[in-house]
């Protein structure tokens, strides 16, 4: 299409294709809890983007998790499976928008979820193929903030960060699709609403999946290009 010149769209998984950051909250809230460990006022926010690395240690060194990172981390995964297993918590037009998207664009996936939990979404949600490439921050050198998930997937793709779109719900997530330089479409979370300085860097917000159309992604990168 004339004046399009978008190269690739990246995905987020948790809160945005699917509604698991209330999910992951509750399994390492019950760990903590079971530990009899108090949960932190500010361990919810600080652990979404974190890696699998990062967030199990969190969960020993700051919260008190009892075990070794790498146990805590077996035993929250497992628990996320088991509730996947119940029933995955799809959000709505998360597959209708994939479809959409990935009908006009090469797709990513850039996902603080570990690789096990990425795969079983994409899977059963019937959308593996729609993505080209899907790395999780687990696989990189550091979690969200950090640009290197993004970084990641956009090598793969072969595209240009600048000629990219992220869509993100988080603090963390839209700090990293920032510092990696795409243009971003933000979908904040009411429950866990991202920073107001987070939510600045995007160039364009909206309330649901399926106010996000080739359109609106064509002119959110037209929209970064003139700034």
């Amino acid at each position: 299409m004339p004046g399009d010149t978008m190269a690739a769209v990246v995905f987020d998984l948790d809160g945005v294709l699917v509604e698991s950051e209330e999910l992951w909250d509750e399994v390492r809230r019950g760990l903590a809890a079971e530990a009899g460990r108090p949960w932190p006022a500010e361990a919810t926010l600080a652990m979404q983007g974190m890696s699998t690395p990062e967030w199990s240690a969190y969960l020993t060194r700051v919260v008190g998790v009892p075990g070794r990172p790498e146990e805590v981390a077996d035993t929250v995964i497992d628990r996320m499976v088991a509730r996947y297993d119940s029933g995955l918590p799809l959000l709505p037009g998360a597959v209708e928008v994939v479809e959409r998207l990935g009908n006009r664009w090469p797709l990513g996936l850039a996902s603080s979820s570990p690789r096990r939990l990425i795969d079983i979404v994409l899977e059963r949600a019937g959308l593996a193929g729609w993505f080209r490439v899907s790395v999780s921050t687990e696989e990189v050198e550091a979690g969200k903030p950090s640009p290197a998930v993004y970084r990641t997937v956009l090598q793969r793709l072969g595209a240009d960060p600048r000629r990219s779109l992220a869509i993100e719900d988080s603090t963390n997530g839209l700090r990293s699709a920032a510092a990696a330089g795409l243009t971003i479409v933000a979908i904040p979370r009411p429950t866990f609403p991202p920073a107001d300085d987070a939510l600045a860097r995007a160039d364009a917000v909206v309330d649901s999946l399926d106010e996000i159309t080739p359109e609106l992604v064509v002119s959110a990168g037209r929209r970064r290009r003139t700034e």
